[in-house]
């Protein structure tokens, strides 16, 4: 418990930006890198809590140490997350093997909070197996879970079927497992269907030889097929291993830290007080097409 305890405050130092944030990270990073990320996202009401829930309890009684990262909408007021779903979770908070935290999105718009994969480094460094992360159903700009997980498992429901080619650009891209929870409603043998001639097609267009990626029906709140999916889940991350893509995914990872880091850095010292009015006059209504947007960039660059 008290672990837990140390745990959840560094991750709410690194949540509200404490200047030992990048301290803390820096201490923690020769300990990171052996957790196996698990990416779970679909768009809302397909029961993405439920399964989690299920999933990390299957995963507890084999004696592994499971974090839940869940990513809620920000609080219009607070900025915190609404933690309504989490309420549901008192019994998996007693389990000494899962830990639970609920994460804000604080305005990003690809249903991860910006700090989450600062957080599950941390998470990482202590030990634990796997962690669980459950995103924002926000549909197909929910696209940077394949950064942040190893393996991106899209959940679906029976209803989906009438959107499923509206999905085809977005979540039917970026899934390494589908699910299709609620199964015992109607539709779901034809929304397996769809999803795997969808999965063909892709496979044929990319001229592919990767593994079949597979669809199961599931029905989270009865545990059907849970223990499936888990199997599926754990033998992905054998492939993962064995193609040398579980070193690729981390070193991917480092590369786009840094490129955040770059980003971060030079657009705090570029806007300057001076560049900030510039732009603002350029944006005035009186003279909003004086100049063409390059010009504009030309003239802030030659600020000094």
């Amino acid at each position: 418990m008290q672990n837990k305890i140390k745990l959840a405050k560094i991750i709410s130092k690194i949540e509200n930006e404490h200047p030992d944030t990048e301290k803390i990270l820096n201490d923690v990073w020769h300990n990171v890198g052996s957790a196996y990320r698990i990416g779970i996202t679909g768009p809302p009401g397909v029961g993405k809590s439920t399964l989690v829930d299920k999933i990390a309890l299957q995963l507890s009684e084999q004696n592994l140490k499971i974090a839940i990262v869940s990513v809620d909408p920000s609080s219009p007021f607070g900025g915190g997350a609404l933690l309504g779903d989490r309420i549901r979770m008192n019994e998996l908070s007693l389990n000494p093997n899962i830990f639970i935290r609920s994460l804000a999105t604080r305005g990003s718009l690809g249903g991860l909070s910006v700090k989450t994969q600062d957080i599950c480094d941390v998470i990482d460094s202590f030990g634990y197996d796997i962690i669980l992360i459950e995103t924002v159903g926000v549909g197909q700009i929910e696209l940077d879970i394949v950064e942040a997980s190893d393996i991106t498992t899209v959940v679906l429901v029976p209803e989906s079927g009438d959107d499923i080619q509206s999905m085809k650009s977005g979540l039917m891209e970026i899934g390494n497992i589908f699910v299709i929870n609620k199964s015992d409603r109607d539709g779901a043998n034809s929304l397996e269907t769809n999803i795997n001639s969808m999965l063909q097609l892709k496979k044929q267009y990319k001229n592919s030889n990767d593994y079949d990626i597979p669809v199961i029906q599931t029905v989270a709140t009865k545990n059907k097929n849970i223990d499936l999916l888990l199997e599926h889940i754990l033998r992905y991350k054998t492939k993962l291993k064995q193609n040398n893509d579980w070193f690729l995914a981390r070193k991917n990872r480092i590369e786009n830290k840094i490129n955040e880091l770059i980003t971060t850095h030079l657009l705090e010292n570029f806007w300057s007080d001076e560049r900030k009015s510039i732009i603002q006059e350029h944006l005035k209504k009186s003279n909003y097409f004086d100049n063409t947007p390059y010009q504009i960039f030309h003239k802030l660059l030659n600020v000094k």
